[in-house]
């Protein structure tokens, strides 16, 4: 009789027990329960909310920093276009004919070049910040992590002294 009371489910039991303890124990479980519960959850949407803010505060520095490389890369393109625009006709006509095609040739590839730079670093940055908002762990996010770390608590250092000192302005004040 006791094997097959074990292998049968739990609820048997609950069935099969006196009514007084089913209810008691019940009521007793239930109420640890919605406490246990009542606990957890303001903790679990607040620990939530700061995992968005942070995801939040990641994609907005990407998309600045990014943004403004891609604008930077632009920029320099449309400088070395005008540039030579300009600077062509009037070194063509003042100069022999090799010194300004030098240096037409010589302001196309440095404009390009700097043009390539600034794109292939914006699209590294990009690149960079998707993983790291991802959670993908790129290279240097611990260095990242470790100084927005120290910052914080630099940060929190100064506002506790910054409070004490204030306390202590105060006490002064109020014994004089």
């Amino acid at each position: 009789m006791q094997s097959i009371v074990q292998s049968l489910p739990p609820l048997y039991l609950l069935f099969h027990t006196p009514p007084l303890i089913i209810n008691t124990s019940f009521s007793i479980e239930k109420e640890l329960i919605t406490k246990r519960m009542a606990q957890i959850q303001p903790a679990a949407r607040h620990e939530e909310h700061q995992q968005l803010s942070r995801q939040v505060a990641k994609t907005t520095t990407a998309v600045t920093v990014g943004g403004s490389l891609m604008v930077l890369s632009g920029l320099t393109l449309a400088a070395t276009v005008i540039g030579l625009v300009v600077a062509t006709p009037l070194l063509v006509i003042f100069s022999p004919v090799l010194v300004p095609a030098a240096i037409t040739v010589f302001m196309i590839l440095g404009g390009l070049l700097a043009a390539t730079g600034f794109g292939a670093t914006a699209t590294f940055v990009f690149y960079w910040m998707y993983r790291y908002t991802t959670g993908k762990h790129p290279i240097g996010a611990d260095k990242l992590d470790y100084a927005r770390d120290r910052l914080a608590h630099a940060a929190q250092d100064i506002k506790d002294k910054a409070e004490q000192l204030g306390h202590q302005a105060q006490q002064q004040v109020k014994t004089t």
